[in-house]
């Protein structure tokens, strides 16, 4: 059995979502398994052309810092969300969409991407998946 890194995708927010992406490819890529539990606002950015919709969690002025951040990652050949997230999929990380914040938030399974989302459930999917991690993290 392969070593595991299960991560909690809470926030929404394009950086946090960044740095889930960037630490569950570097475990991909170093032979780990990887999960990503999106729920709440993190699970807004898996609605279809939500990705990119979400603010910077600091410095946001009014959406110029986004504007800035992304033209700098873009300069420094930093990797889009959306090549991050295929190069997740391709490189067979699982990612799992919190069944409870569809039904609070009354998101339905046509309003998302079917094209990222391996598994739909709740506490106990993540709670399976972090017990058996050696890395879990909450962003």
């Amino acid at each position: 059995m392969s070593q595991k890194t299960t991560i909690i995708v809470h926030s929404g927010d394009m950086d946090k979502i960044y740095s889930a992406l960037i630490v569950a490819n570097g475990a991909l890529s170093m032979g780990m398994e990887a999960s990503l539990y999106f729920t709440f606002w993190g699970l807004e950015r898996l609605k279809k052309s939500g990705l990119e919709k979400g603010p910077l969690s600091k410095m946001h002025f009014l959406g110029l810092g986004k504007w800035m951040i992304k033209s700098r990652m873009k300069k420094a050949n930093v990797a889009s969300m959306e090549r991050l997230l295929s190069d997740f999929k391709d490189l067979g990380g699982k990612i799992i969409a919190c069944e409870m914040t569809m039904e609070i938030m009354g998101v339905g399974k046509e309003d998302l991407r079917q094209d990222l989302i391996d598994d739909y459930g709740a506490v106990g999917t993540y709670i399976q998946e972090a017990r058996d991690s050696e890395i879990t993290l909450f962003i």
